[in-house]
């Protein structure tokens, strides 16, 4: 009997008080929401600004040669 409650005393200590669950599952959920973020900054966004700005100086250089001739 005393071994029982002594892991139901130690399983009990070392559990969340709701407030710390709530704060963890904060944490996770922010983490995670910085992780997808990037992943999509990285996939997406990046290369469309890339590719649009080199999309963009190369009309400009047409024009320029269009302008010369």
């Amino acid at each position: 009997m005393v071994i029982l409650y002594l892991c139901i005393n130690i399983f009990y200590q070392d559990m969340f008080e709701f407030d710390q669950y709530l704060g963890f599952l904060a944490f996770l959920t922010i983490i995670t929401m910085g992780f997808w973020l990037m992943f999509l900054m990285m996939l997406v966004v990046i290369p469309y600004w890339v590719v649009g700005a080199l999309i963009e100086r190369i009309n400009e250089l047409l024009e320029e040669r269009k302008a010369k001739k």
